[in-house]
């Protein structure tokens, strides 16, 4: 081991070689999700080619290229990193229930076969009792699964089949397309169902009304109903006895129960030729229920609109480069490593760095913007994303699901499969309604016949209530409206990674910004330099940038930039410490450099009177001043410029009119934040903010009774951002910062918090809107029907409709 490598404070270097390091951080054995932050920034630097984890004991392998990241800067950065992941709080809640040792996997999955919302929950409650599974969440409106726990995928797939549904890989985007595919067959099929059911219905119903009790009539009616029954109904029936014998009921079971007894009933008055038949009840119920489930699958398709735009993205083949060949094969099939041909006006298959070629690629998908990115040898470009005219070669850096787009799918995904706190009691309600409307039923049954009521007339009331009750109506109240919601978000480029924070951010009225990179665009740049030093310009800055390579910061990246656009070569640096929000301590060629603020400067007991006057003048102008010091002694100072959003002043106007605070909390200077707060309309500043300081003002408004919103980017925000009541991380900011967040600004547009805020007021409105009609329909429909003043068919075409017309209401938000 090196002898003048550090002692690391967050791991321990257990094997190295040039190019692989070995390392053990206590960090990830808290939570897995810290180990996948930690791969997510690491597999982004292009120097780095391998990172594997094994959460369960901490262990982290890093393969890079030491020529372009030396093995001691990588070793810095590394534990900078993992001290500000440490920070993030463990994910993973105690379970009372069931205690769990060692890694927990999360497991994703699309569930086909659901016919309503009781599915879901039965398929939820069954997977909830195995053991091993710590959390199962099911979503019918979705059609999704996410199960955390110890026991495999094919372990999760076999309980799922056992119960009679399907379950279906979703690990790649071409594996969603696919099952985007199928539920065009699926939409195609019910309607196919629907319309075979109906037209042999038709008959049936026309004989009843006509009145025509002749036997042959009654023949007729049996020999249509039966092939209804038995064949477009027929799936009600088997899920139904697959159910039976888990011991379990859901909405398939009262169509059969009813349609069941309808015809049961029929038969053998047919033979006998005396008493009521029940035909046209028991043909009917099937074709409404049909025409209801068709209408239900295509409104449930314009739903997730949103989320198959994103999929479509991802093209389904690429062609790749292999001994001077080109050979087109099936997306999932390209490896890290591999080099891919992209022709003019392609979508580039995957994630990637450019080998050869030169040309622009539209990254507006991504980043928001609206002009095309010029992209040379070796630079980065993103999977989905439409190159321009010319011709590039890109070996592939992420495949699957680590590619930027499917990070940004999986975010929606797991917004739209949230349930909200509302949505958990409904549940409650929803896994006792079938029971109980079985026992209402019975009662109305016996109820009637004790009131010396006809048996045909109690046993038509009693039908009448199993059919009358839709537990769907009531299961898809939320989850409909946060998919519509969630997918309108995305349209707007807001990734929501909870459907939660769509439901707090309608109650927000106190909103924190941070200043670079949220009110600012972001773009810092050097403006100035004023030297003191004894070196020359290009000494310093190239001093300067040297230590701040490793930097996750704006303005150490600011620096980099402008030492890169002097085409100086970076030095290693044998040593770095940063203090996040305040400023870096680093050694480079035997030079010790402190740089950045001045309460830094000053706490490292160097004297910076002499730049002090310097300082003031750049603050006035707007420019953040980066102090610098060499050997202790006060050098330089780098004036970084960063002008404000356009639609800052706007968007703030905006929120001022809706009644909201804001405040800008910055670790700049109190110069340069008034300057920037004047300019986009903020009265309220904190300067000189350390990231603690960020978070006791968080804290502090919502002990006054606010409910806060924080709007930042960097590694400094990420305490702020994950106490606040919502987190807005702008998507260009730093991974950390992101994850702390609830929400991600992808085109870095804060106008677009506003838009967040009024379409979460709207979808909170539709949800009670939807569980107010949901619950009003059973109270009222269900003692109707069993006062025996509902026809079966009539009550079969209502709870057909009822469910409709909740997810017809959702589709409200897309406008």
């Amino acid at each position: 081991m090196d002898s003048d490598i550090r002692d690391y404070k967050h791991f321990t270097i257990q094997h190295q070689l040039t190019n692989r390091v070995r390392i053990i951080t206590p960090v990830l054995k808290d939570d897995p999700e810290r180990g996948y932050i930690l791969e997510i920034l690491l597999k982004k630097r292009p120097e780095i080619s391998v990172v594997r984890s094994v959460f369960g004991i901490g262990s982290v392998v890093v393969e890079f290229d030491s020529s372009r990241l030396p093995k001691k800067n990588l070793l810095i950065m590394l534990d900078a990193v993992l001290g500000n992941i440490a920070q993030k709080q463990p994910t993973v809640k105690n379970n009372k229930k069931k205690q769990f040792e060692g890694p927990v996997q999360d497991i994703d999955l699309a569930v086909e076969g659901m016919s309503c919302a009781s599915c879901a929950l039965l398929i939820e409650m069954v997977l909830n009792r195995d053991e091993r599974v710590k959390t199962a969440s099911v979503n019918f409106a979705t059609q999704t699964v996410n199960v955390q726990g110890q026991l495999s995928k094919a372990d999760v797939v076999h309980q799922i089949e056992k119960l009679g549904y399907s379950a279906l890989m979703v690990d790649t985007l071409s594996q969603r397309k696919k099952l985007i595919e199928k539920e065009h067959h699926r939409i195609d099929a019910a309607r196919r169902r629907f319309v075979w059911a109906g037209l042999l219905t038709i008959p049936v119903v026309g004989v009843a009304m006509a009145m025509n009790t002749s036997r042959w009539a009654h023949w007729l009616q049996f020999a249509l109903t039966t092939q209804v029954v038995f064949g477009t109904g027929s799936q009600f029936f088997g899920k139904a006895y697959r159910l039976a014998k888990q011991r379990a009921a859901n909405m398939d079971t009262l169509i059969a129960l009813g349609v069941g007894s309808a015809y049961g009933y029929s038969v053998p008055s047919l033979f006998r030729q005396r008493g009521h038949v029940y035909f046209e009840a028991a043909a009917a119920i099937i074709t409404f229920v049909l025409l209801g489930r068709y209408l239900e699958e295509r409104a449930k398709g314009k739903a997730g609109e949103a989320i198959r735009k994103l999929v479509d993205l991802q093209p389904q083949t690429a062609t790749l480069l292999k001994d001077g060949q080109e050979i087109v094969v099936d997306v999932d099939e390209v490896l890290v490593g591999d080099w891919v041909l992209v022709r003019p006006g392609e979508r580039i298959p995957t994630d990637g760095k450019v080998v050869f070629g030169l040309s622009t690629v539209d990254e507006a998908m991504v980043t928001g913007e609206s002009m095309p990115v010029v992209k040379n040898i070796g630079d980065a470009v993103i999977g989905g994303c439409v190159n321009g005219n010319g011709v590039l070669h890109v070996e592939t850096t992420a495949v699957g699901m680590d590619t930027v787009l499917a990070g940004i799918v999986h975010m929606v995904d797991q917004a739209q499969a949230t349930k909200l706190p509302i949505q958990k009691q409904v549940d409650k309600i929803s896994a006792v309604f079938v029971p109980s409307v079985m026992a209402i039923s019975a009662a109305t049954l016996f109820g009637w016949m004790l009131a010396g009521a006809p048996f045909a007339f109690a046993f038509g009331n009693a039908i009448t209530v199993l059919l009358i009750a839709c537990p769907c109506a009531l299961g898809l109240a939320t989850p409909a409206a946060i998919m519509v919601g969630t997918g309108q978000a995305a349209k707007k480029g807001v990734y929501i990674r909870n459907g939660e924070s769509l439901e707090v951010a309608s109650h927000l009225n106190a909103i924190v910004f941070d200043k670079t990179g949220t009110i600012t665009e972001g773009r810092p740049k050097v403006s100035e330099v004023f030297n003191l030093s004894g070196f020359d310009d290009a000494v310093l800055v190239t001093l300067a940038a040297s230590a701040e390579h490793g930097s996750e910061h704006f303005l150490g990246k600011a620096i980099v930039e402008f030492a890169r656009q002097k085409n100086i070569e970076l030095r290693e640096c044998s040593y770095f410490y940063s203090e996040t929000g305040r400023g870096i301590r680093a050694e480079v060629d035997g030079y010790k450099l402190l740089l950045g603020n001045q309460d830094w400067l000053r706490s490292q007991n160097t004297d910076i009177s002499k730049l002090e006057l310097a300082a003031d003048r750049f603050a006035e102008q707007g420019k953040t001043p980066v102090f610098m010091a060499i050997n202790g002694e006060a050098a330089a100072i780098f004036a970084i410029a960063d002008n404000p959003r356009p639609e800052a002043a706007a968007a703030i106007m905006r929120l001022h009119e809706l009644g909201i605070k804001t405040l800008m909390v910055t670790g700049d200077t109190e110069k340069t934040a008034y300057y920037i707060a004047d300019r986009v309309g903020i009265a309220d500043v904190v300067a000189n903010a350390k990231p603690d300081e960020k978070l006791r003002i968080i804290q502090q408004l919502q002990s006054e009774g606010f409910r806060v919103g924080m709007i930042g980017d960097g590694i400094n925000d990420a305490p702020a951002l994950a106490a606040a009541n919502v987190g807005f991380a702008i998507g260009s900011g730093t991974d950390v910062a992101i994850e702390s967040a609830d929400l991600t600004l992808v085109q870095g547009d804060i106008s677009k918090v506003t838009e967040t805020i009024e379409l979460s007021a709207f979808t909170i409105r539709v949800i009670k809107q939807n569980l107010f009609w949901a619950f009003g329909y059973n109270t009222i429909a269900i003692p109707v029907a069993a006062w025996g003043k509902l026809n079966p068919m009539i009550a079969s075409a209502a709870m057909a409709l009822s469910s409709v017309s909740v997810i017809v209401n959702s589709l409200r938000l897309n406008k």
